[in-house]
């Protein structure tokens, strides 16, 4: 089956996001979920500190999971971009060929992400609405620094660009996602957060340590199934917005069409 490409509305875009988390769901799911292992051995780990009341080690290991799990949903939506990427355009994609492709990419995609989020939350802090605009004028940069290359300058640029028009659109896609992320973790994580009460009702003594290890699990799910959906459909999104400002969908078309024109020559 081949992609026929053309211009989406929003209604398209967010039912072919689901479409393609559905039909590939352990290949997102694995993709998310091999970093995050290393942010869930080390929640446990503060989980067995809190029970030796190893309080400074506690502390040291809370700020370097904060970290690791920063860089993990960057590698995480590095990968997922090129497995959307090569899944939308029929392309065959592993959880270990998505990683590899998009190698390169990550410490350019972990200090994009950085800058982004920190220029947002001053535009937050100034007015909401300037945050806001600049997490739509720069949503797409990173699809485009791992599918194109480019440094901040390059993708941030590039993405103004790409979404000039359709921010409108953008915020009402981002913001659909979001809310549902949030039911999704909320309806994971408050029954977990329900029995580690009751788990450390009957054991206050190890009640932080309870409470860590089950919220670890719980965090470790969430994560795991809900992750992928913005980056999913944001790298959507990024081939959308080619389509209807590059004519990219013409441009796919007679890449594929120019093998065949060979092979038909030389076997004239």
């Amino acid at each position: 089956m081949v992609t026929v490409l053309r211009p989406l509305s929003t209604s398209e875009l967010l039912d072919r996001t689901f479409y393609l988390y559905r039909n590939n769901f352990p290949l997102f799911v694995g993709i998310t979920a091999i970093p995050q292992l290393l942010v869930l051995a080390l929640h446990l780990s503060a989980a067995v500190m809190a029970i030796g009341g190893q309080l400074i080690g506690l502390g040291v290991i809370t700020l370097v999971s904060l970290f690791a799990n920063y860089v993990a949903i960057q590698v995480s939506h590095s990968a997922t971009v090129v497995a959307v990427s090569n899944v939308h355009l029929d392309q065959p994609v592993s959880i270990g060929s998505a990683y590899r492709t998009a190698r390169p990419a990550m410490l350019r995609v972990i200090g994009i992400s950085l800058v982004i989020i920190i220029a947002a939350f001053l535009g937050f802090l100034l007015l909401v609405i300037p945050g806001i605009y600049l997490l739509l004028m720069w949503s797409l940069a990173i699809p485009v620094t791992v599918l194109e290359g480019g440094g901040l300058n390059l993708s941030t640029a590039r993405s103004r660009q790409l979404t000039n028009g359709s921010r409108g659109r953008i915020f009402i896609i981002y913001l659909l996602i979001v809310v549902l992320a949030i039911v999704i973790s909320v309806v994971i994580e408050w029954p977990l957060g329900i029995l580690a009460a009751l788990l450390g009702y009957r054991q206050t003594g190890n009640l932080m340590a309870v409470v860590e290890a089950v919220q670890a699990a719980g965090n470790f799910i969430s994560t795991c199934l809900i992750g992928p959906l913005a980056t999913i459909a944001l790298t959507l999104i990024y081939y959308d917005q080619r389509v209807r400002k590059e004519g990219f969908d013409l441009e796919l078309m007679m890449a594929r069409l120019q093998p065949q024109a060979a092979t038909a020559a030389r076997n004239a």
